[in-house]
This record gives structure tokens, sequence and C-alpha cells, in this order.
């Protein structure tokens, strides 16, 4: 990728109104300026995971996903830091020898589904929307695989099917939206057995962590991550540990993605008519290297052909003047051991070689 998600990012910043705006984003109390009033969510409560999995095996039997190469079971795999990736659209991470946490802490880990996602204010041609039920879907029959909205994620969460050469698509956290619309829970949240998750409506759900907080004092921060980052999620989380200290972004400010990225986003008519323009002469320049790549490849072959037709009528010539070598002996020993058996048989000496072999003499 020519542009580093930093530098992408940095561009955004001075081209909207900048992360300085909001600081640490419970430093703000400024409302989410966008979204879906009566959008759904999921609150999680990082004091009640317990790095069980549970949610991961459910979201990839919901999502009829690949199977991973290590079975939920096995929690071994919590040893290391992991992000979601094309076939995994939700993980669990461990997170130990944090101050004042009595023991190990976990995070689950998928797409946020914010209020004002900036994977759509990245798109240019509209391939994620976000539903009045909260969930930010994704269309791969208009997407283009620019794989903006990979850069423009504050949260790294869409990934892309890089073994997929011909029908690659954006891989991310759905929200389980076709179960929400059938009615149903979001599959983590429904195999989730700490009751860590808790699905509902998102204004609900900042009513429930306020009431815990007020109820346990002493067991949660005073901030509910998501209320107002980047303009708001609907994935909101609490916790008793700073959120830095379980991997959690604290700089992100609470402007919403489109007012970072309409600046930048300016020239996006442009690139579009251009996207033409710029698609066939990538075309042709990949024609012309393939062009160019094969020729190559075949004189290769056809050097190496004229190599082995060489080498082999060589090792030919040379087998076939051992074998009139090897033969004419023969014929010799043969004629020797003959005229050796007829003087025997006639009670004479053998007789010396015969004229006109090796090693005979003319008589004086």
């Amino acid at each position: 990728m020519s542009i580093s998600r930093r530098r992408f990012l940095g561009w955004m910043g001075a081209a909207g109104a900048g992360l300085a705006a909001g600081g640490r984003a419970h430093a703000a109390a400024l409302p989410p300026s966008g979204g879906h009033p009566d959008a759904l969510g999921v609150l999680f409560d990082v004091t009640r995971c317990i790095g069980c999995r549970k949610c991961e095996e459910a979201c990839n039997r919901v999502n009829e996903l690949p199977p991973p190469e290590r079975p939920f079971q096995d929690l071994g795999v919590l040893q290391k830091t992991r992000r979601t990736d094309a076939r995994t659209y939700t993980v669990v991470n461990r997170y130990e020898g944090i101050p004042g946490a009595k023991g190990p802490l976990y995070r689950k880990i998928q797409c946020n589904h914010c209020l004002e996602p900036a994977c759509a204010s990245a798109c240019f041609v509209r391939a994620f929307t976000k539903n009045p039920d909260g969930a930010v879907t994704y269309d791969e029959s208009v997407c283009v695989g620019c794989r903006y909205c990979m850069i423009a994620c504050p949260f790294e969460i869409p990934t892309y099917e890089y073994d997929k050469a011909l029908t690659p698509r954006v891989m991310k956290c759905t929200f389980c939206h076709p179960r929400l619309v059938q009615g149903l829970l979001p599959g983590c949240v429904e195999a989730c057995p700490s009751e860590a998750l808790t699905f509902g409506r998102r204004r609900d759900l900042l009513r429930i962590a306020r009431e815990r907080m007020a109820q346990f004092p002493g067991r949660y921060l005073d901030h509910i991550y998501g209320e107002f980052e980047m303009g708001g999620t609907a994935w909101l989380t609490i916790s008793g540990v700073p959120f830095a200290a379980i991997g959690m972004r604290e700089d992100l400010g609470t402007t919403p993605a489109p007012e970072l990225t309409k600046g930048a986003l300016g020239v996006v008519p442009v690139v579009a008519a251009m996207w033409p323009v710029l698609l066939t002469g990538i075309y042709a320049i990949n024609r012309r290297r393939d062009r160019i790549a094969r020729e190559e490849r075949e004189a290769a072959v056809a050097a190496a052909v004229a190599r082995a037709e060489a080498e082999a009528k060589k090792k030919l010539a040379e087998a076939l003047a051992k074998a009139e070598k090897d033969k004419k002996a023969a014929i010799e020993r043969e004629v020797k051991k003959a005229l050796e058996e007829a003087a025997r048989a006639r009670g004479e000496a053998p007789a010396g070689p015969t004229p006109g072999t090796p090693g005979a003499t003319k008589p004086a």
C-alpha cells in the first residue's frame, strides 16, 4: 500500500476539523451528531467477561465462516494478541498484569458499528450502509476493492480476502443483521454464558451502564466507551481499568468520521469519474506485463529445450560410439575363442593372433 494508515488519517484530520477538537473522548460532553435514534446496540462489560470464546464460536456458526485452525475450546490462543480477519469476525484477547486488576481481563473485538461510520464515509461507491437497526452492512456487488474503508476505520476492523484473486470481498462483523431482521439476537450475545453482553436499544444500554456504575461505584470507571468516540458507536464498553490497558484507543476524539473526511472526500467525484480510465490503464499495463512475462517464459522454455536436445544428441552419439567399440571387441573375443577351440580339437597349440587381428605379424 503506497500510503500508510497514519498518514491517511492525518490527511483526513487536516482536511476536516481535526482530532484536537475533542481531545480524549470522555472530556467533552457532546451528543452524537448522527445515526438513528432507535438504533440497537450491545453493551460489553469487561468485568464480566471470562474469556470462554463462546462468542467466537457462535459468530463462526451463524455467519457460516470457515472453521478455525484450532478449536474454540482451545484457550491457548489467548496467549497472544489477535485481531479480526477475513475468516474471523470477532476475537477475544486476554490482558494480564494490569494494575488494579485481580487477575487477567478479557476484551471482545468486532466492528463497533459506528453511528456515523468511517468506512461508509470513505467509500465513494456506497458499498457500506448504516441501517436504522444500527448495523453497518456491506454490499459486495458494488465494491471496487479500493480498500479505503480499511484505511479509514480507526478501529482497524475491515479486512480483505487477499486469497481470492477473482472475487475478493471486504469482511467484517455484520451485527448479525439477517438475524436482527428476524427478531433474533446477535449470535455472540445469545451464546455468552456470563452476561458480559447486553443487547437492546442503544439509549437503554446507556441507562443500564450508568445504573451499574451507580450501583457499584468502585467497580467501573466513570466512562462509557463508545458513547461519544468518533461520534458514537453501537457497541458500548464499560470497564474497571483504563481502556488503553486493554488495547482500546483513547485518542479518537468525539468528531464523527464524515466531519473529518469531508475535505478529503471533495475529490471523490473526480476520482469516480476517472475510475474507468484508471482501471483501463491498469488493465493495459497488466496485459503488457503479462505479455512480456509470457514471452520471456516461452524464450526460456525454448532455450531449455534446445539445451536438452543438444545434450541428448551428444549423449546418444557417445553411447553409439561406445556400443560400436564394445561390439567390435566382443566379435574379436569370439573369433579368438573359436580359433583356440579349433586348435585344441586338432591337438595343436593355440595359434597366435591371426593376420588382420590386433597383435598379428606378417610372416617373414
